[in-house]
């Protein structure tokens, strides 16, 4: 019997997976970059656009590198930082010749395929020294300029990471450059090599060659990965950890959580990281918590502190997870029921008749925007003793059913038109937490107004309460928005409502001389506009409007009570107090009653002058 012929001869598997350190792993694109502004652990923290990329192709089976490439990208500021310019000797005219940020970056892809094929490799992975040029750089410019990111920049491995794990014994990964671990592992590198950008590629490329000699199942074996989009949920964590916690402040009122996970475009926020923050009234006041993977996030988060969303920067600082818990947590039955469905858009109805019903809902919205789950998908909000509160909250499977259901903004339910907002599972939360328990937020240790005696009270409404008011808004806004009425207003008749941050609040009271001219007021302005925002005016007495000026809140199901009593007269008046001068000339009273401040001469809103 003639036996088998031999195989014919080829590479021996087993041979290969004995000198090769990464069998799984598939070409580096090795690549740097570098923006107008700050370089280094800075890049990206001052919110300048990208100017430079420079890549190599690297092969780690057959330790073959392509071709270096290095192009310029056209900014749209092209001021350089005294630091950029003098690293990198490019002037405003060359960046003014540059291709756009979309142009190079199809020209790497394109680039990048060429050189992977001519080596013979796979799939590429792109390898940085450090996070910051993807998640501070690329991934927030490119969202501000409307571009789509290839596939390719979603995944990287972080250079200094690989090294550490390989020389544990050398300084933290945060603090390594490549100058560091060149020298630790005793590569000589060319000294004269003075083209920006092209000496940080060459040195990264000797490093990873020098990895590779190394046998190890762990080096490159798991990328970074960026997440694409922000996934939405409830808040399940009894105990966050501090380390990974910001608190953003300046917001827009009307943003979504997807806009905030949109500011921090290139961090990994976690599942129902966005809960954004209410006032004693219900309303958004302009901050949120946001919660990261893990600290590094977060103290990449840190950096974007004054970076902008549309014209507003806001401003970012560090949180706890206490206060986290507190704002996104406290799941009861109810609300985690109505948040297990995973991936819906949330919106917010306000205003409803109490007398709604899910049919009434499910009416007013339309077959064009089903609810998800019909009934099921709608939660009301009521009083602890099952009063309804006008609000309730609709689940959407997908955002262009929520866009349809959204243009029922204001749509009229029986007599009453009915706002719809965008919402998060942390408002949810906020919203049945403060109606089953009183105000989520810390409520006052003081009144907003010192006065030293007793109020003077009245149950006539001849008071307005004015809402939705733009926070910039002033008392010469105020007056011109009354236009005639403005006539009927008691002297020092204008008083602004601050929120627990000291900030305004959008609302005001406004002191007419009667009754019948404050109904007269509210029927001519009511839902007129101001600064693009319309405003609600409604009549209210001398009562409601002292007892929401001293910390208590009016909300339609009536007033409740100031947190606190009404302070002595050897008690000094707070500095964040709205007006000296909001009921009573309290001013006239003798300087000694203050003994550790000096008298006020002037309001501290409206700058009139006291005697």
């Amino acid at each position: 019997m003639t036996p088998p012929p031999p195989p014919p001869p080829g590479p021996d598997p087993a041979a290969d997976s004995a000198v090769d350190p990464c069998p799984g792993l598939g070409s580096l694109v090795v690549l740097f970059g570098a923006t107008a502004g700050a370089l280094g652990r800075d890049l990206g923290s001052d919110e300048t656009d990208l100017i430079l990329l420079v890549w190599q192709v690297v092969e780690p089976r057959s330790r073959q590198v392509g071709t270096l490439h290095k192009s310029l990208v056209r900014a749209e500021a092209a001021a350089l930082s005294p630091q950029c310019r003098e690293a990198s000797g490019l002037s405003a005219d060359s960046l003014a010749r540059a291709e756009p940020l979309d142009k190079v970056l199809q020209q790497f892809s394109q680039l990048v395929n060429g050189d992977v094929a001519l080596l013979g490799g796979g799939p590429y992975v792109l390898c940085t020294d450090g996070q910051q040029l993807l998640r501070q750089v690329l991934h927030p410019e490119a969202s501000r300029k409307n571009l789509v990111l290839p596939d390719t920049f979603f995944s990287f491995y972080n250079l200094r990471r690989e090294f550490h794990m390989q020389h544990p014994s050398t300084c933290p990964a945060r603090d390594l450059t490549v100058a560091t671990m060149a020298k630790d592992l005793g590569l000589e590198t060319d000294a004269t090599e003075d083209d920006f950008g092209v000496w940080e590629v060459k040195t990264m490329v000797a490093v990873i060659l020098h990895l590779l000699k190394e046998p190890s199942s762990q080096l490159f074996s798991k990328p970074e990965v960026i997440k694409r989009k922000y996934e939405t949920g409830p808040c399940k964590a009894d105990v966050v950890d501090s380390e990974t916690v910001v608190r953003a402040r300046g917001l827009p009122w009307q943003s979504s959580d997807q806009d905030v996970a949109r500011f921090f475009k290139g961090l990994n926020v976690a599942r129902g990281g966005v809960a954004l923050c209410l006032n004693a009234q219900g309303r958004r006041n302009g901050e949120a918590l946001i919660r990261f993977v893990d600290s590094e996030q977060r103290d990449l988060a840190l950096q974007r502190h004054k970076h902008h969303m549309g014209v507003r920067y806001i401003e970012v600082y560090k949180a706890t997870g206490e206060e986290f818990v507190k704002i996104a947590g406290g799941t009861s039955l109810e609300v985690a029921r109505f948040l297990s469905r995973e991936d819906q858009v949330i919106l917010r109805l306000r205003g409803l008749p109490f007398s709604a019903g899910p049919t009434d809902v499910l009416g007013f919205l339309g077959p064009e925007c089903p609810v998800t789950g019909g009934a099921e998908g709608l939660l009301f909000v009521r009083h602890p003793d099952g009063r309804p509160t006008g609000d309730a909250f609709a689940l959407f499977a997908c955002e262009e059913l929520a866009q349809a259901a959204l243009r029922r903004h204001k749509g009229m339910l029986g007599k009453r038109y009915i706002e719809l907002f965008r919402s998060t599972a942390a408002e949810v939360q906020q919203v049945l937490n403060r109606y089953a328990s009183g105000p989520l937020l810390p409520t006052l240790t003081a009144p907003l107004l010192p006065i030293p005696f007793a109020l003077a009270a009245g149950t006539g409404r001849d008071c307005v309460r004015l809402r939705g008011l733009p926070y910039t808004a002033t008392i010469e806004d105020i007056l011109s928005f009354l236009g005639e009425a403005a006539a009927d207003i008691q002297p020092h008749g204008v008083h602004m409502v601050l929120n627990q941050q000291g900030r305004p609040s959008g609302d005001a009271f406004i002191q007419m001389t009667s009754a019948e001219r404050a109904l007269a007021a509210a029927q001519r302005c009511h839902k007129k506009v101001m600064k693009e925002r319309y405003v609600e005016v409604v009549p209210c007495s001398t009562e409601e409007m002292s007892r929401v000026l001293m910390g208590g809140t009016l909300g339609r199901s009536g007033m409740s009570p100031p947190p606190c009593k009404l302070p002595s007269l050897q008690s000094p008046p707070p500095l964040w107090a709205t007006s000296p001068h909001p009921l009573l000339p309290w001013p006239l009273l003798p300087p000694q009653c203050y003994p550790s401040q000096e008298p006020w001469s002037a309001c501290r809103v409206c700058h009139t002058q006291l005697v």
